[in-house]
């Protein structure tokens, strides 16, 4: 009796932690859960996944589980379930509130699936695009969902595509095969030029999106399409290329606006709703009035378009259901039970506004879109 008591005393004080390789403190692993339970180690895993194991052995095997502190592997656990464990974002900045967007879209999706996210950001840089795009795979996330702000591909990219495991979302790169997630860029900017255009502009200027990015390109050829259709010369208007931020687009406002009053624009078309708070802020500077002197338009339709004085005309992109579609068409490809999106393409959508008039008599110039 006295023997059984000791052991049992013994046997309540926690083991010390394993050690191998010269005494380098390791995590245990399910060989040392099946070694200490004196069973399999197709037993352990059935105990911890509640596969077909008598109670009374899940019980012991848990208890030495929770002796050894042993941490399952999720993600080879969800694997044999059929659905992803854990999932990244690769995202430029929270700070733009259409990207803020995307990501509560792919948390709601991944969440709804119980799948972790990571979020990354990325600053826009391409060394740092690369520096995660090469932990998420290394770490072995199950997928990525990707949103460049370099428009740069990467070798760790190339390999999450060819694995079958990244999803593009907003923008896609030159020669990286991966599904994308996009919205009708072209068309919702065709469409609001279309409408500058019919009141009466011809004094144009773009404050474009970051060299190389597939929706700065889109946006611009839309734009172009529509002043082209108008019998204008789309060459003639000047595009300042801005980086999506506020700053750039006051940066670029500083210069279009600086040339003599009947040569600034009388309309600017922003590739972006930031940029074109940046343009607001300059003109009231300059004690020009929108849209009275000068005409302006955005693309995403942030919340805080319509709360601008005046309130802000623009094209709305749907960014949660984006990132949503992103979420379910990663987690899809990779192997989870969920169904992919029923689309990948969305559909965008003009906001008229207050801050599109007509340009003030004699400001109009059918010469053909010349400004500055």
């Amino acid at each position: 009796m006295a023997d059984r008591a000791r052991n049992s005393k013994k046997s309540k004080v926690p083991r010390p932690p394993l050690t191998r390789d010269l005494g380098k403190r390791v995590r245990p692993t399910i060989r040392d859960v099946a070694k200490l339970a004196g069973v399999s180690v197709g037993t352990v895993s059935a105990a911890i996944n509640n596969g077909a194991v008598a109670e009374e052995t899940r019980q012991h095997v848990l208890r030495c589980v929770a002796e050894l502190g042993f941490e399952p592997n999720s993600a080879a656990r969800n694997l044999t379930k059929g659905r992803a464990s854990a999932i990244g974002f690769v995202v430029p900045d929270l700070g733009n509130p259409f990207f803020a967007a995307v990501a509560e879209g792919v948390q709601r999706g991944a969440a709804e699936r119980d799948v972790l996210l990571v979020l990354c950001i990325t600053e826009a840089q391409v060394e740092r695009e690369e520096y995660y795009a090469r932990v998420l795979r290394t770490k072995r996330l199950d997928g990525m969902i990707y949103l460049s702000g370099s428009g740069l591909p990467s070798p760790s990219l190339l390999e999450m595509a060819r694995r079958g495991a990244m999803v593009f979302v907003d923008e896609s790169l030159p020669g990286v095969d991966a599904p994308f997630i996009r919205a009708e860029n072209r068309s919702g900017a065709r469409a609001i030029a279309q409408e500058v255009l019919a009141a009466g502009h011809r004094r144009l200027a773009i404050i474009g999106g970051p060299p190389r990015l597939w929706t700065s390109e889109q946006r611009l050829a839309g734009y172009r399409e529509a002043i082209a259709a108008a019998g204008l010369n789309p060459d003639a208007v000047p595009v300042v290329p801005g980086d999506y931020s506020e700053a750039s687009g006051y940066g670029a406002a500083t210069q279009l606006l600086a040339g003599a009053k009947n040569k600034r624009p009388t309309a600017i078309l922003c590739a972006n709703d930031l940029m074109a708070v940046g343009v607001i802020r300059r003109c009231r500077e300059l004690g020009l009035q929108i849209p009275e002197d000068i005409s302006l338009t955005g693309f995403d339709d942030i919340p805080s378009a319509e709360l601008l004085d005046p309130a802000l005309s623009t094209v709305a992109q749907p960014a949660r259901a984006m990132g949503e579609a992103a979420a379910r068409l990663l987690i899809h490809a990779i192997g989870g039970t969920t169904e992919p999106p029923e689309t990948t393409e969305f559909a965008t959508a003009v906001r008229l506004r207050h801050s599109i008039a007509a340009p003030k008599s004699g400001a109009s110039s059918r010469r053909g879109g010349v400004a500055g």
